[in-house]
């Protein structure tokens, strides 16, 4: 299912010693897709966070716990531990495609050649979160999420761009809240309802 180097085995067993930690087990899980790939939370949980249907992976001296819609997409996939004077962190190579659907994967290629280099130069991205019933779910980020342009981007930019190039796509689905961030151009009127800041 999943390998764990070995650097990556000895920080997991050195956090689990400590005593807050003991008897839990790691819960590895795919939480989104973006411009880079899958996008992964990786986490102590108590051990009996494990419900059905999770598979369980025994290791030496923890558990890893993997839903149903992970280990559909992190088979075979590599767990590392790398520092550096940079950076230091887990690192997971996955050699799953992100998406399975050609459409889905079609309209990543379109965000990741043709709209989010656009966006850059104004500090935003857009990601592909889902693809489902001829509907792209994508979500803003950076400079886009919050800004009073958005509802321009997303039809005369975003969906026109889409829908042009992939006839197949009926609809584009903006999930982004607009009203969090740092300076949101939108805010919450308190009923739940988004309203010119």
């Amino acid at each position: 299912m999943i390998e764990i180097t070995k650097s990556a085995e000895k920080i997991i067993t050195d956090l689990l010693q400590d005593e807050s930690k003991s008897g839990m087990s790691l819960r590895m899980q795919i939480v989104g897709r973006g411009p880079g790939g899958f996008q992964y939370a990786v986490r102590f949980v108590p051990e009996d966070d494990q419900v059905a249907g999770d598979e369980a992976v025994q290791f030496d001296d923890f558990k890893v716990l993997i839903d149903p819609e992970t280990a559909a997409n992190i088979k075979n996939s590599t767990l590392d531990y790398q520092e550096d004077e940079f950076q230091r962190g887990f690192l997971i190579d996955n050699p799953n495609p992100v998406w399975k659907d050609s459409t889905a994967q079609a309209v990543q290629e379109l965000l990741d050649t043709k709209i989010n280099p656009g966006l850059a130069s104004h500090g935003g991205f857009v990601a592909l979160l889902d693809y489902k019933d001829d509907t792209a779910f994508i979500g803003f980020g950076g400079g886009c999420q919050g800004c009073g342009l958005v509802d321009v981007t997303l039809k005369e930019g975003v969906e026109a761009t889409i829908r042009e190039a992939l006839p197949q796509v009926k609809k584009v689905v903006d999930t982004t809240d607009h009203t969090t961030g740092k300076n949101p151009f939108y805010k919450n009127d308190g009923d739940g309802n988004s309203a010119l800041a």
